[in-house]
């Protein structure tokens, strides 16, 4: 059995900053300490200062496998995220054969097997006619269930009153939903281009999927899940004004009980504002929509006093050609996997976050809300999942991205922090530079 130590680590764990040791046996955290003594053959790494966290659980990516893997695969994708410090990841079901049966969901589960960098678990996703599907689920096969109430590909918009109340009443997982009005946006975008016409452009996108759109569809959600007593997780919040819908608290309650409606928020809606449309235009084009400052200002204070309860990236790539594209045919989704625990982390020197914060948000918060076993923390017995950060500048060059699509939105931003090492299930896969080792994530367990 390998093992390693790492000493003189300021690790962030549980709501702590503080310094010590930690030893990785086989693939769990064996001890952690202070002034822990080398064993003989052991792997030692001086961390000097840098700091230790676990490494950081993504409820919410689309690595496009199968069906769209010009666009990225589970290998690339994976990839980039162990090189951002995300060791285990949650994917969508809006792939190419939709996941919306169990036989879907397993074939999934085995394309990762020996390919994947990072820890991997698959959402089953609702469709209008797949609720016998929904009803047969093993709790434990996946983090949940993924409901779009609002566009997307293929048979994956709910929009039957019915199916969406008895998914709501039945699931016996987390049900996890985008949320937007189609026909609030469907309606807004005729109207847009009926008055621009070929200058309609990104710039007008967070009106045409607007913050209306958000509310009614996320109320609508909320309302179904009180009404049902339904677990629920609403993904990219990205307006001020979905906020109310929440409770404000930790998302487990100091009597052991948790909240049953949770929210989330992605990196990209940190880091971007209105503004900056003029500049990057089709390249920060997602659903929803990246919308003003005040929006921006009022989400990482969300986060910040706990009515925000989990952070994702909602890592979405497409291709440069496709991005190139009038407005119109332009898709939304941007990648993000591999610089954004460096985005979430410029709130913490520009204080408006914690390191503590981002722990929780990024990788407590999530291995809770899913039941994921014995990962998100570092905690004796469990896996050594670990990302090392250095408090050092680096600017994003495009020769870095490793993405399948090749492009980052965050090409020429300097960050003030660079992912120094990660170690998935022990292993160190990432060394600052470079991958190395070999892809070794493994699925993912629920305990239900």
């Amino acid at each position: 059995m390998t093992s390693t130590l790492i000493v003189n680590a300021r690790m962030v764990n549980e709501g702590r900053e503080f310094e010590g040791d930690l030893r990785i046996e086989g693939d769990r955290i064996a001890l952690i300490g202070d002034a822990l003594a080398a064993k003989p053959g052991e792997i030692v790494i001086d961390a000097e200062g840098r700091w230790l966290m676990p490494g950081m659980i993504d409820d919410q990516v689309h690595f496009r496998e199968p069906g769209l893997t010009h666009k990225g695969d589970m290998a690339t994708e994976s990839a980039a995220a162990v090189a951002g410090g995300i060791t285990s990841f949650m994917d969508m079901p809006n792939t190419n054969p939709p996941t919306l049966d169990s036989a879907a969901l397993e074939a999934k589960y085995a394309l990762a097997v020996g390919r994947v960098w990072g820890n991997y678990g698959f959402y089953h996703g609702a469709s209008n006619d797949n609720l016998e599907a929904i009803r047969a689920l093993d709790p434990k096969a996946a983090p949940g269930i993924k409901v779009f109430m609002g566009a997307s590909t293929g048979n994956m918009l709910v929009d039957n009153p019915d199916t969406l109340d008895a998914i709501f009443r039945e699931t016996p997982v987390p049900i996890i939903t985008h949320c937007e009005d189609t026909p609030m946006i469907d309606a807004t975008f005729a109207a847009f281009q009926a008055e621009y016409g070929d200058a309609l452009s990104a710039e007008h996108h967070p009106d045409i999927r607007s913050r209306e759109a958000c509310l009614k569809s996320s109320k609508l959600a909320t309302d179904l899940a009180r009404r049902h007593d339904t677990r629920l997780h609403v993904l990219h919040i990205s307006t001020a004004d979905e906020l109310d819908l929440f409770e404000r608290g930790p998302m487990i309650r100091a009597d052991g009980s948790r909240k049953r409606i949770t929210a989330e928020t992605c990196v990209h809606f940190l880091h971007f504002a209105r503004g900056d449309y003029a500049r990057l235009g089709n390249l920060i084009k997602c659903n929803p929509a990246i919308k003003d400052e005040s929006d921006r200002t009022a989400l990482i204070a969300a986060l910040a006093n706990d009515v925000i309860d989990v952070l994702a990236t909602d890592h979405a790539p497409h291709t440069w050609e496709e991005k190139q594209q009038p407005y119109a045919k332009a898709p939304s989704g941007l990648p993000l996997v591999q610089y954004a625990l460096q985005v979430a982390l410029e709130h913490v020197h520009e204080q408006r976050l914690t390191r503590a914060q981002v722990v929780q948000k990024f990788a407590h918060a999530p291995a809770q809300l899913f039941d994921v076993a014995e990962r998100g923390f570092l905690r004796e017995g469990f896996f050594a999942d670990l990302v090392m950060v250095e408090d050092r500048p680096m600017t994003v060059e495009r020769s870095d991205i490793l993405s399948k699509c090749g492009w980052s939105p965050f090409e020429g931003h300097t960050f003030a922090s660079r992912i120094a090492g990660t170690w998935v299930n022990g292993v160190r896969v990432w060394d600052g530079s470079r991958l190395i080792g070999q892809a070794g994530g493994q699925r993912l367990r629920f305990t239900r």
